[in-house]
């Protein structure tokens, strides 16, 4: 499992700044090569990005994370304090041979 979240995080990373990488088609000018060109009109729709949608996603993939995380904690932690209990049930009752 753990494996497994850890190639999927390492394909994400890799994968945004390859996509941002990518070069414009052959023949256009880049923005960098012309300079700043202000906009004059505008921005329409097809070209805005959801901005809240996109804010809360990212929220409420954060609090997903932190939660996992949270319950990944509490089960390693019961594991180590029934581990605790065990050896502390063997000390108590003269396991031992010294």
């Amino acid at each position: 499992m753990k494996r497994m979240l850890a190639v999927v995080f390492s394909v994400l990373i890799l994968a945004g700044p390859a996509q941002a990488q990518q070069k414009p088609a052959a023949g256009a000018p880049s923005a960098a090569q012309d300079g700043f060109v202000p906009v004059d009109a505008p921005v329409s729709p097809e070209d805005a990005m959801p901005a809240p949608r996109l804010v809360a996603t990212a929220y409420g993939f954060i609090w997903v994370v932190f939660f996992g995380y949270l319950v990944s904690l509490r089960m390693r932690l019961s594991k180590v304090e029934r581990e605790l209990a065990m050896v502390g049930r063997r000390a108590g009752s003269g396991g031992g041979t010294s």
